[in-house]
Order: structure tokens, then C-alpha cells, then sequence
């Protein structure tokens, strides 16, 4: 899933350079649980250097704790106030359908939410990072558990989409 053409084009859109598949983790919010506080995941060097996707393996909602964020987050004006995390008032809930994926800008202010119902809702959360921030992701792998294979590098080449090995050449 994790390499599907149409997803690896849309995080090379977003990404905009080279990159490669950071980290896979699974999520199941049980009842009363899930969850968070909005937060942004945050681009290490520059905006849009990572990409997160969630795929979804059930129906989701209110009813079982869905993804909240806040449209147009990502990019706030420059000199603007700080964004207030505790402020839902601009966040909307997600619904969907089992299979969607969702594509977005780590920047972009979003967070979990409590499911009610203890209704299931399966996902992975996928990361993406530029090829830029592969010495810094391997330097805190471990802290964060990493434990799958990062070499495979993608390459956005407008509707095309090159995969390349770490250890070969890159495409000039």
C-alpha cells in the first residue's frame, strides 16, 4: 500500500524533490481512547519536506474517533500569531470510507480524536521525508523503534515516478 503509484505521485507532488518511505505505524483507537491534542508533525528543514498518509482499513467518523485538522494550517501568514493548539474552533472531523487515504502536509495542524463507541477504526499512519532528512532519520531511528528498510528512494518526475535503490545512481 505503501507504494501505490497514484499515492507515491501525490506525496511526490507535495514533496516536490526526491524522497523516501520514513516510517509505517498501525493505529486502533479502542473505546474511550485515541485521543490527541492538534499538533502539527512538523518539517524538519523547510515546509513540505514531509508527508503523512493515513490509510484508512475501516468506515470512519465521529461515531469512532476520526481525524480532525485545520484547513489551510500548513502555511500560516508570516508575522501572524501563533497558532493556539487547544482552539478546535476552526478543526473539522473527517468521515470516510474504508480504503480512503488521506495525503497531507506533516505542517498541517490535525490530531485524533476520542472514539465514543469503541466502534473499530484501523489505519496506518505513513510518514514520507525528502531525501535531505535521511541522515537525520537514520540518527533517530532507534529512539523511535524503526525497524523496516529505508534505501528505496522515489523521484517525482512529473506523472512518472522513478523508483530508485539507495545505492544507485541518481538520475541527473
Amino acid at each position: 500500500m505503501c507504494r501505490l503509484p497514484q499515492l507515491l505521485a501525490a506525496v511526490g507532488e507535495l514533496i516536490g524533490e526526491q524522497f523516501f518511505l520514513a516510517q509505517v505505524e498501525g493505529r486502533e483507537p479502542l473505546a474511550g481512547g485515541g485521543h490527541q491534542q492538534l499538533h502539527r508533525d512538523l518539517s524538519a528543514q523547510r515546509p513540505g519536506d514531509t508527508v503523512n498518509a493515513m490509510a484508512y482499513f475501516d468506515d470512519y467518523g465521529p461515531g469512532n474517533g476520526a481525524t480532525r485538522l485545520v484547513p489551510g494550517s500548513h502555511r500560516p501568514a508570516q508575522g501572524g500569531p501563533l497558532f493556539d493548539f487547544a482552539d478546535e474552533s476552526r478543526s473539522v472531523q473527517l468521515c470516510g470510507c474504508a480504503g480512503d487515504i488521506l495525503v497531507f502536509d506533516a505542517d498541517l495542524v490535525h490530531a485524533a480524536s476520542l472514539n465514543p463507541t469503541g466502534a473499530r477504526r484501523r489505519s496506518i499512519l505513513i510518514a514520507y521525508f525528502a531525501e535531505s532528512l535521511y541522515a537525520t532519520h537514520l540518527a533517530t531511528a532507534n529512539l523511535r523503534g524503526i525497524r523496516m528498510q529505508t534505501t528505496e528512494r522515489f523521484s517525482p518526475a512529473g506523472a512518472d515516478l522513478c523508483l530508485l535503490d539507495a545505492h544507485s545512481p541518481r538520475p541527473s
